[in-house]
């Protein structure tokens, strides 16, 4: 897929305790997912590669890039599905249900997403050994 070697950006955004998306209102959590998705277009561009990428972001309900930001990736019931064209433009957005172990499923939530061929995850949060498993597929987060 293309943009498969694209470079791992991680960014946390934490509060004046230290508290990893604890506390975070629904309109920030959307400004962040927003902020991310529009960083992440601008890096994939400016690194030249070419669009017709496909992200993963999890949510917390149906509705593609409307939808929630979910703060804890391993546990969102949803995943919005972005497919981008070659300008960048929104070509295609689903939202899938997390069939993971977490909600009856079977495997990890990396694993899962995986199946989707996804060239980056947008999210808010992510554990060390979820954050391992996109790094070694070579999925931008």
């Amino acid at each position: 897929m293309e943009g498969a070697g694209a470079e791992v950006v991680v960014e946390h955004e934490a509060n004046d305790r230290g508290e990893i998306g604890l506390g975070r209102s629904d309109e920030e959590l959307h400004w962040i997912k927003e902020k991310k998705l529009k960083n992440m277009l601008q890096n994939l561009k400016g690194g030249g590669v070419e669009m017709n990428e496909r992200i993963v972001i999890p949510v917390l309900e149906e509705g593609g890039l409307e939808a929630r930001l979910s703060e804890h990736f391993g546990r969102a019931p949803f995943f919005a599905v972005i497919d981008l064209g070659e300008n960048g433009e929104v070509s295609n957005q689903k939202t899938v249900p997390n069939r993971s172990e977490h909600f009856g499923g079977t495997g990890h939530p990396p694993q899962r997403i995986l199946q989707l061929k996804p060239s980056a995850v947008i999210t808010f949060g992510m554990g060390p050994r979820g954050l391992g498993f996109f790094q070694r597929a070579q999925v931008a987060v």
